[in-house]
């Protein structure tokens, strides 16, 4: 035999859920991702070309600037360009002759981070990026210079911009995805409770009212013709068990009335007299287990329970004419005010009813009435009698279970009961001592709903 599994089932609601929102996620992240890419080419791009306008717009000025310096002297002194106002200065630059010497240069411009001869072009040179351009046939040269981290923060910025929504959508995206799912998957779980709901004994088809998803029809339909298949062997089963019955009943019936006429006709006191009525209680013996034995197999069967609730009220008062003989011991409550439905076969209420109370006339107290109630959602059984012990009452409703009583019986009627209310999916409630005494014996069966 293979050892059952202990993993638990995943949760479909859970598993789309979660997949779902990885999944946005992820592709959240890798559009971002691509974006980064994109955006830095084009961010560079800008940046080059803010820097190459920025030179090609400097030299002019600068030229005049040089130009219109003092030389009377023979040299020129190189300047720094004092701002405007106090700003934080990305762009630096510097206006150096063809030896490199410094001509006019930014105020926040420093002669280390520039090459030592001017470079014209685009290229970097430790953590800043260059663009030279030079003027009057190659005299002058201007090179502005900016930092490589300036890019980068800018590009940094841009992607966390992009990803700190992920931050709020991922959540919100797991929970609209977990309340989409939820919601489509609503039909399918009212479909589960729906059969989750019946009892061993409800095999008539499952209306999904047309909710399903499409994809959930052919389950809904191969669940619907394993029923009415099931059904169709429960029919026949049930069938062969009451010719059986009948069967079985006829020839006993026949052996038991010989038996009896052969006892009249024989003297009292032969030694066949004897063997006779030993013949006769086995016979006794016989039809009575036989139909505990027919009871049994129908309380576990299918078909206990009917589609439509039906009234029990007439069949326990049925029932109560097998007990003509005993009518004085019976204290009966059933409500006046009306019919008591319930969906419990007829039939199966008939076999509960018979058995319990033929538990409390052979095993209850002979000087103690019994009380038999039916109220609504509970049919109750009290009797008279010595208090039980836990252990024992745990096993009176085990099958060939007799108790403590010297009674005849079969040790079948709590047996059946509690198949019944097995079938059912309803409690039996067996106790001693009897609600509000020291003593007794009660049984209490919760009537299905309706």
């Amino acid at each position: 035999m293979m050892p059952e599994s202990t993993q638990r089932p995943v949760s479909l609601q859970r598993r789309l859920g979660v997949g779902l929102t990885i999944l946005l996620a992820s592709l959240w992240l890798a559009a971002t991702g691509i974006a980064g890419f994109v955006v830095r080419s084009e961010m560079y791009e800008v940046f080059d070309s803010a820097l190459q306008e920025t030179a090609e717009r400097l030299m002019p000025l600068a030229v005049m600037e040089i130009l219109n310096q003092d030389t009377s002297n023979g040299s020129i002194n190189p300047q720094n360009i004092a701002p405007l106002e106090e700003a934080k200065e990305y762009l630096t630059y510097t206006v150096r002759d063809a030896s490199g010497h410094v001509l006019l240069q930014s105020h926040e411009a420093k002669g280390d981070i520039f090459p030592a001869n001017p470079v014209t072009g685009f290229h970097n040179a430790g953590q800043y990026r260059f663009y030279g351009t030079s003027a009057i046939s190659n005299t002058l040269f201007i090179e502005v210079a900016e930092p490589l981290e300036h890019r980068r923060k800018a590009l940094l910025e841009t992607v966390l911009a992009l990803l700190v929504p992920l931050a709020l959508a991922v959540p919100l995206s797991f929970l609209g995805v977990w309340y989409y799912v939820r919601r489509s998957l609503r039909p399918m779980v009212a479909y589960r409770d729906a059969i989750e709901a019946r009892g061993e004994g409800d095999l008539t088809p499952v209306d999904s009212q047309g909710q399903l998803p499409a994809e959930m029809e052919p389950v809904s339909r191969a669940v619907n013709s394993l029923m009415e298949r099931l059904e169709r062997a429960l029919e026949a089963e049930r069938s062969f068990t009451s010719n059986s019955a009948h069967e079985l009943r006829t020839p006993i019936a026949e052996a038991l009335a010989q038996t009896q006429r052969l006892k009249r006709e024989i003297a009292d006191g032969l030694p066949s007299d004897e063997r006779i009525k030993r013949i006769e209680s086995s016979l006794r013996k016989l039809s009575r287990l036989s139909e505990k034995l027919m009871q049994l197999a129908r309380a576990e069967g299918a078909g206990l329970l009917l589609p439509e609730p039906a009234d029990l009220t007439p069949v326990l008062h049925y029932v109560l004419q097998d007990f003509r003989g005993a009518s004085d011991r019976l204290v009966v409550d059933v409500p006046e005010d009306g019919p008591l439905f319930s969906r419990l076969d007829p039939d199966v209420f008939a076999i509960l009813a018979r058995n319990l109370i033929e538990n409390a006339l052979k095993y209850g107290s002979e000087n103690e009435s019994i009380v038999v109630q039916l109220g609504p959602g509970v049919f109750r059984v009290i009797n008279g009698g010595p208090l039980l012990e836990e252990q024992t009452l745990r096993g009176l409703s085990d099958r060939f279970v007799r108790g403590t009583a010297k009674a005849n019986g079969s040790g079948l009627g709590l047996a059946i009961v509690r198949a019944i209310a097995q079938g059912v999916h309803t409690s039996l409630d067996i106790r001693s001592p009897a609600t509000g005494r020291s003593d007794g014996f009660e049984v209490s069966f919760s009537l299905p709903g309706v």
